[in-house]
């Protein structure tokens, strides 16, 4: 009695066959870009004699930062208030716990699309009362278009790195067997620290007469992806 073929999927042979060679190849793109935003983090503070004197300057110095950067509308994509805290200054001579001061601080981010608006609005926030500057950190979103554009071109890369191997043995690419994606761009993280990103200002008293507003030149955004690909050819004439 014959016993019937297996219906069951055969294993891939890792390394092809010498009817249908393998090749396998890694392919790259670094790309560099413009950014598409910049955050910038604003601490407010305030000092008072008690809790309360301190809190309520806290929170006329947190409205108007608020209402400052408000005023500059669409070019302001995201407004966030992070962490608040009123703390405790004691004194640092004489007997007992005895409180001197309070100093209160909030934090706030603020993320921009408009480059020219955001030169204009962090010398004003910095011209403000016990109000810190931190900043810009410059970024792309995470749907950005050029993430698309990098993973592409590193599968084009792939393609032709296969196709000259193909060709130096005398012979053609048959078909694309897997294309595995170990990473297809660095994402920039959300508050990156890289050299000459970094802009960091502080005003502790108003001026009769408005800074100049300071001028900021983009940071240029990396991106990078790869692919793995492997493909089989025709076989190759050695002899």
């Amino acid at each position: 009695m014959t016993t019937p073929p297996s219906e069951e999927p055969q294993p891939a042979v890792p390394y092809g066959t010498p009817d249908a060679p393998r090749i396998a190849v890694r392919g790259e793109a670094h790309l560099e870009v413009d950014p598409e935003i910049a955050r910038i983090g604003v601490t407010v503070a305030s000092r008072g004699k008690d809790r309360r004197s301190a809190l309520d300057d806290l929170t006329r110095r947190n409205t108007a930062a608020l209402d400052l950067i408000k005023t500059y509308g669409d070019a302001v994509e995201r407004l966030e208030t992070g962490s608040f805290s009123i703390t405790p200054q004691l004194k640092e001579h004489g007997r007992g716990e005895r409180i001197h001061a309070y100093h209160g601080r909030v934090h706030i981010t603020a993320e921009l699309t408009d480059f020219t608006a955001l030169g204009e609005l962090t010398t004003r926030l910095a011209d403000s009362d016990l109000t810190r500057v931190d900043g810009p950190w410059w970024a792309l979103r995470p749907d950005s278009p050029a993430h698309r554009q990098a993973r592409q071109q590193a599968v084009r890369e792939a393609v032709q790195r296969a196709r000259e191997y193909a060709e130096a043995l005398g012979t053609t690419l048959a078909a694309l067997v897997e294309l595995a994606d170990i990473g297809a761009e660095n994402a920039a993280p959300a508050y990156p620290a890289a050299s000459g990103s970094r802009m960091r200002s502080a005003a502790y008293a108003a001026e009769d007469t408005a800074a100049a507003p300071l001028d900021l030149e983009p940071q240029r955004q990396r991106v990078h992806a790869q692919v793995n690909a492997r493909f089989t050819m025709a076989p190759p004439q050695l002899s």
